[in-house]
């Protein structure tokens, strides 16, 4: 397919194309969005949903959460980085710590958005819970403030994202990586009028340019993908997979040092000194102090020299290629290492 567009369409038409309405067309219909604008990446497409917010609202403030990774200028995995971009303007909370959201509003008028990730990705996986994002979507609402999704990651849990999944209502989202096909790409999207602050024949404008953000082997293979192989039966199966996947580890895992965290077919392996369970990790700040960093790389060389790659932060994502042998495989060598290691591991 790649090859036919290259050499009957172009790489990059540099303007506006039936390829990317076609493309744009299926994003929203597929999320739920009433405009889309293309990107190079997830870290591009949060950048204009922050500039969006700002101009939108006329205030400077964005509240992020520890934890947090919405690109590379934009990491909050430890305070706020040097390299972040707009160093005034954060409003840096606890992930999952609905009284600092309210706090936080109650002492500004500036704040012009909350972004934040429905499942840290970077973090952890660690999932929000429901009244975290409640009270973010409320809060935000009160204050004339918007609520920003980041589903970069999180687009990939359920056929119309993780928002619909929780019954949450974003004002805009973001939307990355697999969508591209293999290919670099991002996207921004949500509510016509907050969109409209691009809308080149309204007066003051912002400015959206980008040579490659349209580009037609994005758009060829973004298409093809999520209509043609990542589809809502595709989508549903898979997470399924990771979920029964994460419970099988858990069970393997009981009355150890390790636990999993994550949702359908993104999770993460965490090792603790006092073997925190699952559902006692609500933030990063949890896991960080008493992390049993040797131990977790173990576990990571393990896997390796088992023929299995998964970060040596201990995150896993499934993809539609893994076959229920393959996992069957994997899982085996887990009760393996938790056999072969049980001096060390058992709280």
């Amino acid at each position: 397919m790649l090859t036919e567009t290259i050499q009957n369409v172009g790489l990059s038409l540099g303007a506006t194309d039936v390829y990317e309405q076609r493309y744009a067309s299926l994003l929203c219909e597929r999320f739920g969005l009433e405009r889309i604008r293309f990107t190079n990446s997830g870290t591009e497409a949060n950048i204009h949903c922050l500039a969006a917010a700002r101009k939108f609202t006329g205030r400077r403030k964005i509240i992020v959460f520890r934890g947090a990774y919405h690109g590379s200028v934009l990491s909050f995995g430890n305070g706020i980085p040097e390299n972040n971009i707009d160093q005034a303007d954060w409003v840096l909370l606890q992930y999952n710590d609905s009284e600092a959201v309210r706090e936080a509003f109650s002492q500004s008028d500036d704040i012009a958005a909350v972004i934040l990730e429905g499942m840290q990705g970077a973090g952890g996986f660690i999932s929000a819970s429901l009244e975290f994002l409640r009270t973010i979507r409320e809060e935000s609402e009160r204050a004339g403030a918007l609520m920003i999704l980041d589903e970069v990651m999180t687009s990939r849990l359920a056929p119309r994202g993780l928002k619909d999944m929780l019954g949450i209502r974003p004002d805009l989202i973001t939307l990355g990586k697999y969508l591209g096909g293999g290919l670099p790409f991002g996207a921004f999207g949500g509510r016509r009028d907050i969109m409209d602050v691009f809308n080149p024949l309204t007066s003051g404008a912002l400015a959206h340019s980008g040579t490659f953000q349209n580009n037609t082997l994005m758009l060829h293979s973004g298409y093809a993908g999520l209509s043609e192989v990542y589809t809502a039966e595709a989508v549903q199966s898979l997470n399924a997979q990771g979920d029964d996947l994460r419970q099988r580890l858990q069970r393997v895992f009981a009355g150890s040092k390790f636990c999993v965290t994550g949702q359908g077919s993104l999770m993460c392996v965490h090792a603790t000194n006092v073997g925190l369970r699952a559902e006692q990790i609500t933030c990063r700040d949890d896991v960080v102090a008493i992390e049993d960093t040797d131990l977790k790389q173990l576990f990571w060389l393990e896997l390796v020299n088992a023929g299995f790659w998964v970060q040596s932060r201990g995150t896993i994502t499934l993809n539609i290629a893994m076959s229920a042998a393959a996992l069957d495989a994997f899982v085996e060598v887990v009760e393996e290492f938790c056999k072969r290691y049980r001096s060390l591991i058992v709280v």
